[in-house]
């Protein structure tokens, strides 16, 4: 029984999953994100996230904790079909953490995470695209308080979060806490994008839901276990996770 106890954690993460029907639910979406009255949390559920949700405790309970949780992928698509449920829209944060940034046109903004070479180019892009006003720069790479330090010196509306998962859910679930009243995105790779460290597939790759492959062919070392290994585990636990929702 204790080796299945993931079925619950999927099933929760499942269930808090806020499925965009439209560009128009999208853009009521975007409205609501840039006026938050509190510390809102917004975070990307893909395959790696349910594994890593399957195996790890700590970010599962950082996770479940976001405001804001949006399917990313097409492994999560595979998924909610098989349960009969509607994927909506694939909201992948590299398509939609920019159109967040261009609603935070003008305002005071912080990107924490990535090699600094790669954020001064992020910033720097970010502010010639989206006119923000990037307040706070600094590497991914420090202890947690330190992001709660920068977050009560520098006070910024949005935080974008570029450590990979699954450290910035950590981060992010502790900024929450702290109290401080903006938006925090669990962005994953969104500052190595925005700074020219990797690419992103041709359109076409995109549009078939494969940009995962381009990923693994540009990063084979660092991504080999989570694509080659963990995208079939992926997918047995979305045949055992069906039987047993059926049952």
């Amino acid at each position: 029984m204790r080796a299945l106890a993931w079925l619950h954690k999927w099933q929760t993460i499942i269930r808090t999953l806020r499925v965009v029907d439209d560009d128009q639910d999208e853009q009521g979406l975007i409205d609501a994100l840039s006026r938050p009255e509190r510390s809102t949390v917004l975070g990307f559920v893909n395959a790696h996230a349910m594994n890593l949700v399957a195996a790890n405790a700590d970010y599962y309970a950082s996770l479940s904790a976001a405001d804001v949780l949006l399917r990313d992928g097409s492994g999560m698509a595979i998924l909610l079909r098989r349960l009969g449920l509607a994927p909506g829209l694939n909201m992948n944060g590299t398509d939609f953490i920019p159109k967040i940034l261009a609603a935070y046109k003008g305002r005071r903004v912080a990107f924490w995470g990535t090699e600094q070479t790669y954020l001064i180019s992020a910033v720097q892009r970010s502010e010639a695209l989206y006119a923000v006003n990037v307040v706070s720069a600094h590497h991914g790479f420090s202890e947690v308080e330190a992001y709660v330090q920068l977050a009560r010196e520098f006070q910024p509306e949005l935080i974008v979060l570029g450590m990979g998962m699954p450290k910035q859910e950590a981060v992010a679930a502790r900024l929450a806490a702290s109290g401080v009243p903006c938006l925090i995105v669990c962005g994953g790779a969104i500052l190595d994008f925005l700074g020219g460290k990797v690419s992103r597939a041709p359109q076409w790759m995109r549009r078939l839901g494969c940009e995962w492959v381009f990923r693994l062919i540009s990063e084979p070392r660092r991504l080999f276990t989570r694509y080659v290994v963990g995208n079939p585990m992926f997918l047995l636990r979305t045949l055992v996770f069906r039987e047993k929702a059926a049952s």
